[in-house]
């Protein structure tokens, strides 16, 4: 326990899923957390569940003005930002040629900007901090090819390409950047798959197994922590041995 004392955390895709159980096992070790949502109703019960320091901010992460507010309340309210996990994430399955302009644009907005405005964001008050770490979700998807999954595994790859461009920039001033790669985890984001797809991952993955939220939280938390103090721009996979 008190692993994250004294750190200030925004986790964006906070509500529900992965993001759910980050803010859960951050606010246990120590820190005091902003878990950001467009669901509403969800990231309220779960910061009134956690106590005072757990707050929710509504937040659309592909808005550079919502970003702004973000960093501000989080600064106003707990004094600081040291760590950063972009958690927030949509997708859609299907092959190619039904992939229409928009559904490729919103995914973007989310997945790809949403991350951009996230690292731009956090710089600032990070190096008034003295330092700070920055933990991207990317996905299994981010680190090989994957079926009807063109828009999301592109967003994905370019979470990763950037999490090693932030890593190199921002080492001057003591922030850390790494991505966390889960594999199929059992989340509501399954639903974009069939369950015939989501079976056939499963078995083709070495621990024949699903991953479980608390998994991926607890390689977020190593890397959100100074225990994790010598390691930038690495893409960590959470898969099973999905990608080996």
């Amino acid at each position: 326990m008190g692993r994250l004392d004294g750190k200030v955390a925004v986790v964006t895709g906070g509500a529900r899923g992965q993001g759910a159980a980050e803010v859960r096992l951050f606010a246990a070790e120590g820190a005091k957390v902003v878990a950001t949502d467009i669901l509403t109703d969800e990231g309220e019960a779960l910061a009134a569940e956690l106590g005072p320091n757990v707050a929710f901010l509504r937040h659309d992460v592909s808005s550079e003005e919502e970003w702004d507010a973000v960093v501000q309340f989080t600064v106003e309210r707990f004094g600081g930002l040291h760590v950063l996990v972009n958690n927030a994430g949509i997708g859609h399955s299907a092959p190619i040629a039904d992939h229409t302009v928009a559904i490729y644009e919103r995914i973007v907005a989310v997945n790809q900007l949403g991350v951009f405005l996230g690292i731009r964001a956090a710089i600032a008050p990070m190096v008034a901090a003295g330092g700070g770490s920055i933990v991207n979700i990317s996905s299994g998807a981010g680190l090989r090819g994957t079926k009807y999954l063109i828009a999301y595994g592109a967003t994905k790859w370019a979470v990763t390409g950037m999490t090693a461009s932030a890593a190199l920039e921002l080492a001057r001033y003591r922030i850390r950047v790494n991505s966390v790669h889960p594999g199929v985890i059992d989340t509501p984001m399954l639903g974009i798959q069939t369950p015939e797809i989501t079976n056939a991952l499963v078995k083709s993955t070495p621990l024949r197994r699903m991953g479980a939220p608390d998994e991926i939280a607890r390689a977020v938390l190593f890397l959100a922590s100074d225990e994790s103090s010598y390691m930038t721009g690495a893409h960590v996979p959470v898969d099973g041995g999905a990608t080996i």
